[in-house]
């Protein structure tokens, strides 16, 4: 704890803040985001070595080695493509300076001490976060079964008996129907932007 006191006092503490909407246009992760698709920033944590962006399209971590160096990484994580899990918040005791997000990004484990003043704010990522995590695995949940009816169904018709002219013809159809079913269970189950959900969540 001494150590963290230090480390505040001489400026060298990579604890996070919270950016305020008006300064977003100020922020490396801002030149990444695809505002040509609507892509539009909610939630934006920055400390001296790294910027942890939530967008409504996804999450992107401008990762910095150091807090001297010029050099960053930027990694960027489609919600609809990572599966997001182990979504906790651990608050600040009585001496400490921080409070903490943690995450997961499929395997990628993520940390982020944000100051001890900014908590309710840091809530709002926490809440929003939560229900995204939800929304992907229901739909998921739900485009395993409307791909496993398709399969039932298939496998009920290519049982009846077709007389050898109609083959051909008959393949056609079930193989358009079945390209129709799959996309249109793909529109509506794959979910992309979760800006709904950061509205209802975050008060910016």
């Amino acid at each position: 704890m001494l150590k963290k006191f230090a480390a505040d006092a001489l400026g060298i503490s990579d604890i996070g803040k919270i950016i305020s909407p008006e300064d977003y246009d100020k922020v490396i992760a801002d030149d990444y985001i695809m505002h040509e698709d609507e892509e539009k920033i909610f939630f934006l944590i920055k400390s001296k070595t790294d910027e942890y962006c939530f967008t409504n399209l996804a999450f992107i971590h401008v990762d910095g080695t150091s807090a001297v160096s010029s050099k960053r990484l930027i990694k960027r994580y489609d919600y609809y493509k990572h599966k997001i899990s182990d979504v906790t918040i651990e608050t600040a005791g009585t001496v400490d300076l921080d409070c903490e997000l943690k995450f997961r990004m499929d395997e990628q484990a993520f940390s982020i001490d944000v100051t001890r003043h900014q908590l309710e704010q840091l809530k709002d990522i926490y809440k929003a976060l939560i229900k995204i995590s939800h929304v992907i695995e229901e739909n998921r949940l739900l485009l395993e079964k409307s791909e496993t009816s398709l399969s039932i169904a298939a496998t009920a018709c290519g049982s009846q008996r077709q007389e050898s002219g109609n083959v051909l013809e008959y393949f056609i159809k079930v193989n358009e129907y079945s390209f129709n079913w799959m996309k249109q269970s793909r529109d509506l189950y794959i979910q992309k932007d979760f800006g709904n959900i950061f509205k209802n969540y975050i008060n910016n």
